[in-house]
C-alpha cells in the first residue's frame, strides 16, 4: 500500500510541477483596471458667473449717462431708463469677463466602459494616446502602449 501512495504522491507532485512551469511561461495577461485610450480632446467656454458688480457699476453708469440726455421728466425718464440697460449690460460683461475655456477627454477604459473628464488647464494628451487615470482621473499619465 505504501507503494500505491509513493507512486500516486510522485504523480501529484509532478502534475503541480508541469502546471507550474506553464504559468511560469505563459503568464496571465497584465490588465490595468485604470488604464485606456483617450478618444477625443474637446474644448468648451463655460461662461463666468455675476458677482453684481457688473450689474451695479452698469447701473450707475447707465443712470449717469442717462442724466445727461433731456431736461424735466425726460431727464427723469433716460435717468431711470440708463441706469436699467446700464445693469443690464455690465451683468453680461461681468459674465463674458469670467468665461473660461474647460477641456473634456473621452476615455475608452480597457473594460469597454467610456468614461468622461473635464479639466480647467489644457491637457498634455492628444487622441489616440493610452494613458492612466490618476487620482481617480483628476490627473493622466501617459502609458506604453
Amino acid at each position: 500500500m505504501s507503494t500505491f501512495i509513493a507512486r500516486l504522491l510522485a504523480i501529484a507532485i509532478t502534475a503541480f510541477a508541469v502546471a507550474g512551469n506553464a504559468a511560469a511561461q505563459n503568464p496571465p495577461p497584465v490588465t490595468c483596471q485604470n488604464c485606456g485610450v483617450v478618444q477625443s480632446v474637446n474644448t468648451y467656454q463655460e461662461r463666468g458667473q455675476a458677482s453684481g458688480v457688473g450689474i451695479v457699476a452698469g447701473g450707475v453708469l447707465g443712470g449717469v449717462l442717462g442724466h445727461q440726455i433731456g431736461s424735466g421728466r425726460g431727464n427723469t425718464v433716460a435717468t431711470i431708463a440708463g441706469a436699467g440697460l446700464g445693469a443690464v449690460a455690465g451683468n453680461q460683461v461681468e459674465k463674458n469677463v469670467n468665461t473660461k475655456t474647460k477641456w473634456t477627454i473621452a476615455i475608452r477604459m480597457d473594460n469597454g466602459a467610456t468614461r468622461t473628464f473635464n479639466y480647467g488647464n489644457p491637457p498634455t494628451v492628444v487622441a489616440g494616446d493610452r494613458v492612466k487615470l490618476v487620482d481617480g482621473g483628476k490627473r493622466l499619465a501617459l502609458v506604453a502602449p
